[in-house]
């Protein structure tokens, strides 16, 4: 297929104007969601009239919008930790239970004990999940290793499953996510540059945290990631205020994750710069975290990102649109403002907003098409309403109920779409 025609759709998503590599949240009332159609030709958005196309699709009382960009997932790992959600909310906390052989340690184990098929498999039936609920391209990181040749071999499997899955995939080196039994956080930072400089990743993250790594240990990972040329990003704030984001914009941090306890003075210079507040309601709610001042950030002008989290432990969530809802509700967000952190400043946060994240001609055609407007995206919460997912122009996922907009019977198989897909520079 070469070209698709998108129609009357009732809503289009569109950007105040073209080419910007993010929008702060003080503008994303200027995003617009106007009637229209919607060209797709050769992977690209061609333009934004009907024309004559190989596939005509009738986007009657339908929303068009970017794919959606999963900027914090924790994919590939093994298993999941289904008894540790129960103690969480009968009252143990994340801090007691990892310092018990729980939390990453009992990721790390599982990770360990699985085979690389069958890490790659579960991994796969996750991407296709997330592709089924609209995120048509996503990060995953390391972590779960807790050795030098488990952190490899996690980097490894990382580019292995980028090359089995339809979406785009960018892969994060969190070599400092927690201290392996019988070390210290110090020694261990020398173990974590030797894999930053080893490994095939495009970032470098780190978990700041009493359970973890400090803000000294954050300034030298800033320092590896500036000589090896890789973006920065930061797990900070989550469960106590360490002020780590001052730290993590002198390094020049491309995001900060979580910020759940961001201390107030960190909320305007956070705002001023070109690094980006991740927030991730799906573990602050599911683990019980206060919530951070995203009403704030936002108003301040913060470029502002959603993300699933999705891991074992304090996130198994794989729908962009659940978190959606819970960024409209626990933070009171526009739905304008939670789509703009889905879409454009999500690739932002990932190096990809000059190809992806918003709807303009030349871009990569990675387009959803909704099965209602866009208000009811978070609140119909729980609703998945992706009716159909574009890949670089390929209807790679069509929900049964909605096959009749496109003139089939069936829903196509996104497998079938891999083999051809084209990567994002």
């Amino acid at each position: 297929m070469t070209s698709v025609s998108i129609r009357a759709a009732a809503q289009v998503l569109r950007p105040p104007e073209d080419g910007l590599p993010y929008l702060r949240h003080d503008r994303a009332g200027e995003l617009t969601l106007e009637p229209g159609d919607v060209l797709l030709e050769d992977g690209r958005i061609a333009g934004f009239e009907a024309g004559d196309a190989d596939l005509v699709v009738d986007a009657a009382g339908c929303a068009v919008v970017p794919g959606f960009v999963d900027c914090h997932t924790h994919l590939p790992f093994a298993g999941w930790r289904a008894q540790e959600y129960e103690r969480k909310v009968t009252g143990v906390p994340y801090q007691e239970i990892a310092r018990a052989g729980g939390g990453i340690a009992s990721s790390a184990r599982s990770l360990a004990e699985s085979s690389d098929e069958d890490v790659l498999a579960q991994a796969e039936t996750l991407a296709r999940e997330l592709l089924q609920h609209g995120t048509t391209a996503f990060e995953g990181k390391t972590g779960y290793g807790l050795s030098r040749a488990g952190e490899a071999r996690a980097a490894r499997l990382g580019r292995e499953l980028a090359a089995r899955v339809v979406q785009p995939m960018r892969l994060t080196g969190l070599f400092a996510h927690a201290v392996p039994p019988g070390t210290t956080a110090d020694a261990w930072m020398d173990e974590a540059e030797t894999l930053a400089r080893e490994c095939d990743v495009d970032a470098l993250d780190i978990f700041v945290e009493s359970v973890a790594f400090d803000n000294e240990h954050l300034a030298r990972m800033g320092a590896i990631a500036r000589d090896t040329g890789r973006a920065l990003r930061a797990h900070v704030e989550q469960f106590a205020a360490h002020r780590s984001v001052p730290v993590a914009l002198e390094w020049g941090a491309r995001s900060v994750d979580h910020l759940s306890c961001l201390h107030p003075d960190d909320v305007a210079p956070l705002a001023a710069s070109d690094c980006a507040a991740v927030l991730l309601p799906g573990a602050e709610l599911l683990g019980g975290e206060h919530t951070p001042p995203a009403r704030e950030l936002a108003d301040a002008g913060a470029i502002g990102a959603l993300a699933t989290d999705l891991n074992p432990g304090t996130s198994p969530v794989a729908s962009m649109p659940v978190i959606i809802g819970l960024g409209v509700r626990r933070y009171g967000w526009s739905v304008r403002e939670a789509l703009l952190a889905a879409t454009l400043n999500a690739a932002w946060v990932l190096g990809w907003s000059h190809e992806l994240g918003s709807l303009e001609s030349g871009k990569r055609a990675d387009v959803l098409l909704l099965d209602g407007p866009a208000e009811h995206v978070p609140y119909r919460f729980g609703h998945n309403p992706v009716a159909v997912a574009f890949s670089a122009g390929e209807p790679v996922w069509v929900r049964p109920d909605q096959a009749w907009r496109l003139g089939h019977e069936k829903p196509l198989d996104p497998a079938s779409a891999a083999a051809g897909r084209r990567r994002v520079p």
